[in-house]
């Protein structure tokens, strides 16, 4: 295998994982979130690159359920993915192994349009959620807004990506070090 995707909820440790995949075989990776800047200009996506950021947090907490949350980040993901698809197709075609990993990379655009393995990473714990939204904020610009989304990520997102995942056939993992094992083993073989 040349490529591979992560795919999961923020904080979770996608990005790490990543970096220490793509370092132990030598290989380049692509956080899909450092695309959406490119997508600001596209009069179609321009209204999903800061849809979050353009909300009242606390409201959007207050009144957003779970289902709608994950509508959401289904609409924004479905927004962004023909931009992010089609730059991963030209990675391919540089012939460029790497490892790709974002938060809208969910599973039925991954087993739609991709056509290399991934995983989803899922996250560990809400304290470990937490901490790492308070040490990088996502959006919240309160303790208490903060502890709302990883709230989110923890009990909403973390179980749609799981659900999903199953669903279209893919694997899903707590933790980093059984994650990179099984994103090691996909690579190697």
């Amino acid at each position: 295998m040349r490529y591979v995707f992560i795919g999961g909820i923020p904080t979770a440790g996608k990005s790490y994982l990543a970096k220490k995949v793509a370092d132990a075989l030598g290989i380049a990776y692509f956080q899909t979130d450092h695309w959406r800047d490119d997508l600001q200009s596209d009069p179609e996506t321009r209204r999903w690159v800061d849809f979050f950021w353009n909300q009242d947090e606390e409201k959007y907490w207050r009144e957003t359920d779970c289902d709608q949350q994950w509508e959401n980040l289904k609409n924004q993901s479905e927004a962004f993915w023909p931009a992010f698809s089609k730059k991963i197709k030209n990675i391919q075609a540089d012939n460029q192994p790497a490892v790709f990993e974002g938060v809208n990379i969910l599973p039925h655009l991954a087993r739609r349009d991709l056509d290399f393995p991934g995983i989803f990473l899922l996250g560990e714990s809400y304290e470990k959620i937490l901490e790492r939204n308070k040490k990088e904020p996502r959006w919240g610009k309160s303790e208490f807004l903060q502890e709302q989304e990883a709230k989110a990520f923890w009990s909403c997102e973390r179980m749609q990506y799981q659900k999903e995942a199953e669903k279209y056939g893919f694997k899903t993992f707590n933790d980093s070090f059984s994650a990179k094992n099984e994103l090691l083993r996909i690579l190697k073989s």
